[in-house]
C-alpha cells in the first residue's frame, strides 16, 4: 500500500488503525463500551455548559472557564473516539493521509488549549483566594473572555509547525499505525525519514507548554496553600480548600497522563501506552462534569432551580385547554 516518489517521499494515500485488537469477538463489545463512553461525555459535558449559560446566577468567571472547559472536553472526544466507533461497527480500518494529519493536528490543538485552560483556571482560584477584593476588577468578565479566546488561539497555533513537518514525513516501511488515532510517536515510529528534529520540537514545546503552564498552576496553589494555613478556622479552611479540589484533581491526572504519553523518546513507545491516551482522551472528560459538579452546591442548586422552571412550565402547559394549547403550539412552531 505504499509506494515511493522520485524525490524519496511516501505517496501513502491511507494508515491502518490497530484499534486494541483484530479479533471479531471483541469487536462489539469494544464498540458499545467506546459508544456509551462517548454518550457520556456529550451529555454530561453538554448539561454543564447548558446550564452555565442558562443560569444568569451562574455567569462568573470560575463558571465561564468551566463552561470552556466543557466545550474543550466535547471537542476532544470528538475528534477520536467517532472515527474510533466508526473503524469498530464497519471493521474498514483505514484513515486518510490527509484525515490522519488533521485528527493529529486537532487532537494537539485541544491538548494544548486544555493545558493553557487548567492554567488559567488555577490563577482564577489564586485570585478568588488570594485577593478577594480585587477580585471582581482583575477577573472581570470582560478579561475573562480575553483570557478564554487567549488561550484556544494560542492552542490552535501551537500544533502548526508538527502537522506540517509530519505532513513531509516518508513512510516507506509501513502504514500500520499500532494505536486507536493518528498520535505523534505511532506515526513517528513508522516513518523512514529523520524523526529526530520533530522529536526535539516536541521536548522544545513540551518544555515551553507544559512546564509554563505547570509551573502557573503549582506556583498559584503554593499561594493558595499558604493563604489557607493563615485561615483560623477549620470550616473556613475547609470551605476553601473545596473550591480548589476538583480542579486540582483535574490537573493532578491530566498533567501525569500528558507527561507519560510525550515526554519520553519514540523507541520506548508501546502498546501500552494505549492505557494514557485513553485516560485523557475518555476519562478525563467523562470524569470532569462529575468531579466539578457534584460538591459544588452552588452548580447543584442552579440545576434544581432550572429543573424546577422547567417541570413548572410543562405543568402549566398541560393545565391549558386543548384549542388553546394547539394554539400555542402553532405559534412556537411558526
Amino acid at each position: 500500500m505504499t509506494t515511493l516518489t522520485s524525490e524519496n517521499q511516501s505517496a501513502v494515500t491511507r494508515f491502518r488503525v490497530q484499534c486494541f485488537s483484530d479479533k471479531p469477538d471483541l469487536q462489539t463489545p469494544l464498540f458499545l463500551i467506546f459508544l456509551l463512553s462517548f454518550l457520556i461525555i456529550i451529555i454530561g459535558n453538554t448539561s454543564v455548559f447548558a446550564t452555565i449559560i442558562l443560569s444568569v446566577p451562574l455567569h462568573k468567571p470560575m463558571y465561564v472557564f468551566l463552561g470552556s472547559l466543557s466545550v474543550l472536553d466535547i471537542s476532544s472526544a470528538s475528534t477520536t473516539l467517532p472515527n474510533l466507533l466508526a473503524m469498530l461497527h464497519t471493521q474498514d480500518k483505514t484513515i486518510s493521509f490527509a484525515g490522519c494529519i488533521l485528527q493529529f493536528y486537532f487532537f494537539m490543538a485541544f491538548a494544548i488549549t486544555e493545558f493553557i485552560l487548567l492554567s488559567a483556571m488555577a490563577y482564577d482560584r489564586y485570585v478568588a483566594i488570594c485577593y478577594p477584593l480585587h477580585y471582581a476588577l482583575r477577573m472581570s468578565l470582560k478579561h475573562c473572555a480575553k483570557i478564554i479566546v487567549g488561550v484556544w488561539v494560542a492552542g490552535f497555533l501551537d500544533p502548526v509547525l508538527h502537522s506540517v513537518l509530519i505532513a513531509k514525513l516518508s513512510f516507506c516501511s509501513s502504514n500500520h499505525i499500532n494505536h486507536f488515532f493518528c498520535d505523534l510517536t505511532p506515526l513517528l515510529r513508522i516513518s523512514c525519514s529523520d524523526t529526530s528534529p520533530i522529536e526535539m520540537i516536541n521536548y522544545i514545546y513540551g518544555v515551553i507548554v507544559g512546564f509554563s503552564t505547570f509551573a502557573i498552576t503549582s506556583s498559584s496553589y503554593v499561594f493558595i496553600m499558604f493563604k489557607i494555613l493563615n485561615i483560623c478556622s477549620s470550616e473556613g479552611k475547609k470551605k476553601t480548600l473545596s473550591t480548589c479540589t476538583s480542579h486540582l484533581t483535574c490537573v493532578i491526572i491530566f498533567y501525569g497522563t500528558m507527561m507519560c504519553l510525550y515526554l519520553r523518546p519514540t523507541k520506548s513507545f508501546s502498546p501500552n501506552q494505549d492505557i494514557f491516551a485513553l485516560l485523557y482522551v475518555v476519562l478525563i472528560p467523562m470524569l470532569n462534569p462529575f468531579i466539578y459538579t457534584l460538591k459544588n452546591t452552588e452548580f447543584k442548586a442552579n440545576v434544581r432551580k432550572m429543573s424546577t422552571r422547567i417541570n413548572f412550565k410543562l405543568l402549566s402547559l398541560n393545565c391549558i385547554k386543548k384549542p388553546q394549547k394547539r394554539f400555542l403550539l402553532t405559534m412556537f412552531t411558526k
